[in-house]
């Protein structure tokens, strides 16, 4: 191919990325940072050998079968993938990559500031610092739930569930973990596996979902599998919103069973579900896991080398 690959990049990645790209490609860069539609998705793909997406572009069946044929590889800038029909894009012809390994801790610490916040009532004690209306105190007030030493229950043991298992032994919790496949024993690192999710929820004081949204796992945790929880547990999921029926769990905070809950991702992306709002013991953040500078500039440096790789003709590392 002549001169440099044509790159479209999609939203506003980090500035480290952004120069790297405009140094080693012909790169079209969406600086204002807005959404596409499906048909300016398919529009573009004529003007590009590549594009470098986020799990906000959708690439359907319906976008795949109408991309231009000039379109030869997918660098998501994501490790999930659920925002691409992997098997419509491989009929035709087109690579799909993604960015493992970079955004574990990052992930997994925004997932135990979301349980630990839910557990200890941050938002409820926030909102009334901020509001002036603190003027009371006594030993029965703002009780929480203890982390420390309660049994944690993990669904999906890659590499965020594993950083996230790390960093809840250092609060001495017991840990529990439910996964397609158990994992070879020195990665276990003394976590009890499950061979089915109901097991694991029997015994999960804490609850926190890192498996990838599929057809498999949409709506995993419905109202029969919160039914099967401790009472009074807290659910937390760092994932995807798909994972979680959210009227079930609404019932289920409403009902008293369920605690509290962390909340970074929703059905409905960007926006939530108002209807959470309404609970004090509900605490949310934007879709940020894996929000951090470092982060950021790592997930784009990945997805760049994953291009790299295949405009030189190599394999990318990351090709699913």
């Amino acid at each position: 191919m002549p001169g440099k690959p044509t790159l479209w990049i999609t939203r506003k990645l980090s500035d480290k990325t952004l120069e790297r790209a405009v140094r080693d490609y012909d790169a079209i860069i969406n600086y204002e940072d807005g959404l596409h539609s499906a048909d300016e998705i398919i529009a573009m793909s004529a003007k590009v050998d590549a594009i470098l997406p986020c799990h906000s572009e959708l690439f359907t069946e319906e976008v795949a079968a109408r991309l231009d044929p000039r379109l030869k590889i997918i660098a998501n800038h994501s490790v999930g993938v659920d925002h691409c029909n992997l098997e419509a894009l491989r009929q035709r012809g087109i690579t799909i990559t993604n960015t493992p390994d970079v955004l574990s801790d990052a992930t997994a610490e925004l997932a135990f500031l979301l349980m630990l916040g839910a557990a200890r009532r941050a938002v409820e004690g926030d909102r009334m610092v901020r509001s002036a209306s603190w003027n009371f105190w006594s030993p029965s007030f703002m009780v929480g739930k203890q982390v420390t030493g309660q049994r944690l229950g993990i669904v999906g043991m890659g590499r965020v569930g594993q950083a996230m298992a790390k960093k809840a032994r250092g609060f001495d919790m017991e840990i529990h973990y439910f996964n397609r496949s158990r994992l070879p024993k020195e990665r276990e690192v003394g976590a009890q596996y499950h061979e089915d999710i109901d097991s694991l929820l029997r015994v999960s004081d804490f609850l926190s979902l890192h498996c990838p949204a599929t057809p498999q796992t949409k709506g995993i945790l419905n109202a029969e599998r919160l039914a099967t929880l401790p009472d009074d547990a807290v659910i937390v999921n760092t994932a995807r919103g798909a994972l979680i029926d959210e009227a079930a769990l609404i019932a289920a905070l409403k009902s008293g069973k369920i605690y509290a809950a962390g909340l970074d991702c929703f059905v409905n992306e960007p926006g939530g579900n108002p209807a959470f709002a309404e609970f004090d013991n509900v605490f949310m953040l934007p879709h940020i896991g894996s929000a951090t500078v470092e982060t950021r500039d790592a997930m784009g440096f990945r997805a760049l080398d994953n291009l790299d790789a295949f405009f030189a003709g190599k394999a990318p590392r990351d090709k699913l």
